[in-house]
């Protein structure tokens, strides 16, 4: 069943801790929100699953629908529906990343910048102190603990977990999947008007995974989706001139050396309503500007568009902000 409550907490890094040496290591990271109240946000560095090493990507330029539908700067925690269309995270659906391009490093070694717990504390430990950046931590809530906290000391204890992938989970974690209940930890630095995002995943965990339980699908490849290498979305129009919505097309390239065979895939929006694709194949090299069906939109205020194949698996998405479809007309690039 899904974790919960699964939601966000926000607020301003006060103080991190590595965790070095615990067979369960994790990089601590001490908040306080609006209301002077402290948070520990519990991020985990070691899998206990092989191979223990987890896949994680920065995004120190990260746009995406999701940071303006994110509750107010510093308001503790809230909690977060498991549905798409808010702030939830969900790393197979919501198109946050190419997960393609995940890096694997160990938790701790020897040296600069060459270990997991290096890189958190490489964008972490700039916020430490500066009221500039808020944190939004994803995941699942515990406390408040009739304790002081373990780490950090504060009283009550109280923080998040789970700030992982939480989906597609191996047989004995399986428990704990569900979709749009992702973990992650998104950086505003707002003297910058920009946004650092960090995505963990274990490399146990699936990539193709069930749309009502989170499951993994047993006949799915164990890889990742490509980032799209053969048939890919290239463009979108999101805001034609004038008000006919019919006149929205999503633009798909073929860029193998093979013709590719359409049936069966379709085109899928934010919201998870889907549209087949014609015509059903697509030569090497060439485009194709799709018109939209099937009650399949792309909503001014930000969206995601997704690529599946005659299977349901994801082949490539794309994400894009309300500040790129605001321009009539024109279309957006991917």
């Amino acid at each position: 069943m899904p974790i919960k409550p699964y939601g966000v907490l926000s607020g301003n890094v006060v103080d991190t801790r590595r965790e070095d040496n615990s067979d369960t290591p994790h990089y601590q990271i001490q908040l306080v929100d609006s209301d002077d109240k402290h948070w520990r946000a519990a991020v985990n560095v070691l899998s206990q699953d092989a191979p223990r090493q987890l896949k994680f990507l920065v995004d120190t330029d990260f746009r995406h629908p999701i940071t303006d539908a994110l509750p107010e700067p510093g308001s503790g925690w809230t909690n977060l529906p498991n549905e798409p269309g808010g702030a939830s995270l969900d790393f197979v659906r919501a198109n946050l990343f190419d997960p393609s391009k995940m890096r694997v490093l160990p938790f701790g070694a020897s040296g600069p910048d060459n270990d997991l717990s290096s890189v958190l504390d490489h964008y972490i430990q700039r916020a430490v102190g500066d009221n500039t950046i808020t944190a939004y931590v994803f995941g699942q809530s515990w406390g408040p603990e009739h304790r002081a906290d373990k780490v950090f000391g504060f009283r009550p204890g109280d923080g998040v977990h789970q700030v992982h992938m939480n989906q597609g989970n191996s047989e004995d974690y399986s428990n704990e999947d569900g979709t749009w209940q992702d973990g992650g930890l998104l950086l505003h630095l707002t003297s910058e008007s920009r946004w650092v995002a960090i995505f963990l995943a274990f490399q146990s965990q699936s990539w193709h995974t069930d749309d009502v339980t989170g499951h993994a699908l047993p006949d799915a490849p164990d890889l990742p989706p490509t980032g799209g290498e053969h048939a890919r979305i290239l463009a979108a129009m999101v805001n034609p001139v004038g008000s006919a919505p019919g006149a929205q097309t999503v633009t798909l390239i073929n860029a193998s050396p093979t013709t590719i065979d359409f049936s069966g895939w379709r085109i899928a929006d934010r919201r998870k309503h889907t549209c087949p694709i014609s015509p059903d194949s697509l030569a090497p090299g060439a485009i194709l500007q799709m018109p939209l069906s099937n009650g399949v939109s792309l909503g001014n205020e930000g969206g995601a568009i997704t690529l599946l194949d005659a299977a349901g698996l994801k082949v490539h998405g794309v994400a894009y902000t309300a500040d790129r479809a605001q321009r009539e007309g024109w279309t957006i690039t991917f």
